[in-house]
């Protein structure tokens, strides 16, 4: 007469949580299971033979918890689009903001923000850019955008210094609609160094979309 003692993993998972399976997470187990010595004792009647049974007991419940889902979409072979603003009539800008003309990337809407005098740290020494979203009030809920962005400034009288630019890849949404740089050039060198030429600078940006998150 052979023993047989069955195992039951439910009762090992002291945790006691349900365990959800979805596309991304189709397997769940227990690490440590039994030691292999206790294993492969025979007297403890896991092994009888070179012949051992599994079971598994099965409790499909309903979703309890009522988290928010999201879905992330790569986006293959993205597309780096370019647009450039001519800001004229500099020294006259009165408004704490001006925007570009919008233009599309990677099925959004954006638009270049200049700071003129600057934005918090920078304020008074500096000019602030940003990217922006044209119309984030337009966006569904929980939808989020990742892009890669330069910003430019170019150098209208010198080839030594031919632009001034920044680079980041940031998390946009309708919540989180704008970023750039506080200090993105000086005062002082916008005017010196070439930026500022005939009371016009000549500012470009280079957006690539590369993954969308929408809400489930």
């Amino acid at each position: 007469m052979h023993l047989l003692n069955i195992f039951t993993l439910y009762g090992l998972d002291t945790t006691k949580k349900e365990r959800r399976f979805r596309g991304m997470k189709l397997e769940w187990g227990i690490d440590k299971v039994i030691p292999l010595k206790a294993f492969n004792d025979a007297s403890n009647g896991y092994l009888v033979d070179d012949t051992c049974v599994f079971g598994a007991e099965v409790f499909v419940c309903k979703e309890t918890s009522r988290g928010k889902g999201e879905c992330l979409s790569l986006i293959k072979e993205a597309t780096a689009i370019k647009s450039a603003w001519k800001i004229d009539y500099f020294s006259s800008m009165t408004r704490e903001s001006y925007d570009s003309n919008p233009f599309n990337a990677g099925d959004q809407t954006w638009k270049i923000r200049l700071y003129p005098k600057g934005k918090g740290i920078g304020m008074g020494r500096h000019i602030s850019l940003y990217l922006a979203l044209a119309d984030p009030t337009s966006l569904p809920p929980g939808l989020k955008i990742y892009a890669e962005f330069t910003l430019r400034m170019l150098d209208q009288l010198h080839s030594k210094y031919p632009c001034h630019y920044g680079k980041v890849s940031r998390w946009f949404s309708a919540s989180s609609q704008e970023f750039g740089w506080l200090k993105f050039i000086s005062l002082i060198n916008l005017n010196n160094l070439g930026y500022l030429f005939k009371d016009s600078c000549l500012v470009d940006a280079e957006v690539t979309v590369l993954a969308v998150v929408n809400a489930l």
